[in-house]
């Protein structure tokens, strides 16, 4: 399935029925040939809104995954860049492919719940990618929380979001499938398996974050076609 050298429907399937963490742990030799990894020029334009190589000296990932935007974090970082994932299978893969990224930064992999972050003010910059859909709506708040923490003062949370769709698009109602299968599936199996679209919005993450004392920057047309419609989001620790 997608890529000739992805996971097929069966994977999938299997993924799907497992917990988040064994599912990605499956997964995660094939996962950067799937469409959910972040694009390449998406991660590049974000990346534009740190700074400049060596103009930081410690960055955060949230659900690094393999490590994609890392290997970009590393040049700009004079110290360390750290991956938090939940996943030990998929921070494996990221070791192995981010080994030759460049930079002199030191990588730093950590095997965690992005809820359950105890660093304090450590980072200049946190980023996160592609990970907003395995926290549940109620855990948005703590995971705000848990971030602004990270942050030293001055440093800067960076991500992609999207505004609300319309509800007479295709993809809205998609979308909103999606999540009554998978809210089904939770309520039949367990251990759940959280992975909802939708999730973190402009709206909502601009009051999540301005509630815990962020300054919220939505920084439209950054990207090029086809991902233009996705704001580029800088949140300033005060």
């Amino acid at each position: 399935m997608f890529h000739r050298q992805g996971p097929t429907f069966f994977e999938l399937a299997h993924q799907c029925l497992s917990s988040v963490e064994h599912g990605y742990d499956l997964l995660a030799p094939k996962f950067d040939h799937t469409p959910f990894r972040t694009p390449e020029v998406v991660l590049k334009k974000a990346m534009e809104q740190v700074g400049p190589p060596g103009a930081i000296a410690r960055a955060l990932d949230v659900g690094c995954g393999t490590g994609a935007a890392m290997r970009h974090l590393r040049p700009l970082c004079r110290q360390e860049v750290v991956g938090v994932d939940l996943s030990r299978g998929m921070l494996e893969e990221a070791r192995r492919r981010q080994a030759d990224a460049p930079g002199e930064a030191t990588l730093t992999f950590v095997q965690g719940n992005a809820l359950d972050l105890t660093y304090e003010a450590e980072f200049d910059a946190v980023t996160s990618f592609g990970a907003f859909g395995h926290i549940l709506e109620e855990d948005e708040p703590r995971l705000v929380q848990r971030i602004a923490r990270a942050l030293r003062p001055g440093g800067r949370f960076i991500f992609v979001s999207a505004h609300p769709p319309s509800m007479l698009s295709p993809g809205y109602w998609l979308a909103r499938g999606f999540n009554a299968a998978m809210h089904v599936r939770n309520a039949l199996l367990q251990p759940p398996f959280v992975m909802y679209y939708l999730t973190f919005l402009v709206p909502r993450a601009r009051a999540l974050l301005e509630a815990q004392g962020f300054e919220v920057d939505v920084r439209e047309g950054l990207l090029p076609r086809p991902f233009l419609r996705y704001p580029i989001v800088v949140a300033t620790r005060k």
